[in-house]
């Protein structure tokens, strides 16, 4: 390891400056040793409080004070004997673990002695605190020593300035976080900048509680959970909450924000409910005058929450479901996709939520959301359609009941005129629907389904096709639709066309093959399926030993009624 040492020199100033380079070293020097890493731990916090010191007292008034000159003597010295300590742990050089521990205490000691001293001459005025601008910005891609150099710096300025000087210090640090994330490791590392940004954030100064909660944001939603992990030991929750419960508006929206990100680990659901941050966060969701955006993230974090059961049933107790209902009506886009995600997660596998969700309106307040004639984005129309489907398929009583307000003529709408995601979306809900009952398959025959499933058949998603053949399978189970069905020449000769073998194979085929047996139970069906030019088809089929469902459809087709007249077209 390489001796820093400063030289001698009568220049205060120059003193001062290199006391602080020298102590800026030490620190550095100190992060990679791991003997005795306890003890390097407390000496570089105390390294760390005289550099803050040192660089606040940086001002031309410092050279001459002789009681600074002193103690930087002094504080040399001592610096001087911790470096050799360092070196000798690095290269674990020394000659005993004993000795090196007492020889660490003694340094520990002597550094505690000198940030106290410092503190005497700041706190009699013997020394006043400079108000110096923050060193400049390391430029990208700058090395890790000039980032960590940099992040001591706006240490200093947090722990010293006034207001303004803490202010710049969070939105410079802020700054850096955005441009580059490898600064959070950094922050992580140099001791006390968690600390003091989850300090700042229970301040009674309103703008260093909104800029502090800005970059506890970001390193709550970095990557690594161990950094979430660092904010929840520094004990951020309860400032968070306190934050939610008294602060400003842009503070509320900052803490609801980092408290969404660090509960999408649920082990930390407990400590938001322990510091009674759920009844904060419902009073939230049920203050009409709450904004929307906060009100959207007050959403999000209770949506992380419902996942412990203990405080799921907490929040039911407390009515969240018609709270959040009423929110759903919210011309806020964002209230409303987050309040209707909220309602899945609560009533997911939980038929008594499911039924309360009912019983206070919640497929009402849905469909009215899911209107044309009601002004949302697409993005809001399929987060109902997907809530739709997830909430009310689970009981033939959520299923009459939707029925009952008018779901069937909306979701014919969406098929015929939705945008493509949208459009798949309520073609897949059909099809759960049309497996529901008998009711409900004649509900969508007569809606006029048949005819815009048909069309999917030809679709380029292998998926989309597959779900329009396995729903018309079943609606033509129905005499009614059955009869509407066949009365289109074009329906039968598409489903033919579509069996050829030489298309290959698929599964959509063995719906095809269902929906022709269907329409042999009729005798229209059966004339115009032997009469069609694509007839063939099922003959071709039928020899391919792998598809018996076709050999079965051509047994059921062969009647005496129907024999001649299969030999003369399967045979021309």
């Amino acid at each position: 390891m390489e001796r820093t040492s400063p030289e001698p020199s009568t220049a205060g100033n120059s003193n001062l400056r290199r006391a602080i380079d020298f102590i800026s070293s030490l620190i550095s020097i100190s992060h990679p040793i791991r003997v005795f890493a306890g003890k390097w731990q407390l000496i570089r916090a105390n390294l760390e409080q005289l550099h803050s010191s040192l660089i606040a007292s940086e001002n031309p008034d410092s050279a001459e004070n002789p009681s600074l000159s002193g103690t930087l003597r002094s504080l040399l010295s001592t610096a001087d004997e911790c470096h050799d300590l360092a070196r000798r742990c690095a290269d674990v050089s020394y000659s005993g673990k004993l000795l090196m521990q007492s020889d660490l205490d003694v340094t520990l000691v002597k550094l505690n002695h000198h940030v106290k001293k410092l503190d005497e001459l700041y706190n009699t005025g013997i020394l006043i605190r400079s108000h110096a601008l923050v060193v400049s910005k390391p430029c990208l891609g700058a090395s890790k020593e000039d980032m960590r150099f940099y992040i001591r710096d706006l240490l200093t300025r947090m722990k010293i300035g006034d207001v303004g000087m803490k202010k710049m210090a969070l939105i410079n640090l802020h700054e850096v976080v955005v441009e580059d994330d490898k600064y959070v490791k950094v922050i992580v590392e140099v001791g006390d900048v968690v600390h003091v940004l989850v300090e700042f954030i229970g301040s009674s100064e309103v703008v260093v509680q909104e800029e502090s909660v800005k970059v506890v944001a970001l390193i709550a939603g970095f990557g690594d959970s161990s950094y979430k992990g660092v904010l929840i030991g520094a004990g951020v929750v309860g400032n968070l909450i306190k934050v939610l419960e008294r602060g400003s508006e842009v503070g509320k929206i900052g803490s609801a924000r980092c408290l969404m990100k660090l509960t999408e680990n649920s082990d930390n659901a407990w400590l938001v409910s322990a510091h009674g941050g759920v009844n904060v966060l419902l009073k939230i969701c049920g203050n009409v005058d709450s904004k929307g955006d906060l009100v959207g993230l007050a959403c999000g974090v209770l949506r992380n929450l419902v996942g412990v059961e203990e405080i799921k049933r907490f929040m039911v107790e407390e009515g969240v479901v018609s709270t959040f209902i009423r929110l759903v009506r919210s011309k806020d886009e964002a209230i409303q996709v987050s309040s209707i995600e909220f309602i899945q997660n609560i009533a997911f596998k939980d038929e008594l939520v499911r039924q309360m969700v009912v019983r206070e309106g919640g497929i009402r307040v849905l469909l009215l959301v899911l209107d044309p004639k009601f002004s949302c984005s697409s993005k809001t129309k399929e987060v109902v359609m997907r809530a739709i489907e997830n909430l009310c398929f689970s009981s033939s009583t959520c299923v009459s009941t939707l029925m009952s307000y008018g779901f069937v003529d909306q979701l014919l709408y969406y098929i015929r005129n939705g945008e493509v995601s949208i459009q798949e979306l309520a073609l897949k809900v059909a099809f759960r629907l049309c497996g529901t009952s008998e009711e409900a398959k004649k509900a969508l025959g007569d809606a006029g389904f048949m005819p815009e499933l048909v069309k999917f058949l030809n679709a380029k998603s292998f998926e989309v096709r597959e779900m329009a053949a396995e729903a018309l399978s079943g609606m033509v189970t129905v005499p009614k639709n059955r009869k509407k069905f066949v009365q289109d020449d074009q329906n039968i000769a598409l489903i033919l066309q579509l069996i050829d073998p030489g298309e290959g194979n698929s599964s959509s085929k063995k719906f095809l093959i269902s929906i022709l047996m269907s329409l042999t139970n009729c005798n229209t069906g059966r004339k115009k399926i032997v009469s069609s030019s694509y007839a063939k088809n099922i003959e071709r089929l039928s020899e391919n030993e792998v598809c018996s469902d076709a050999k079965r459809l051509v047994r059921k087709l062969a009647t005496n009624r129907f024999r001649s007249m299969l030999s003369g077209i399967w045979h021309s």
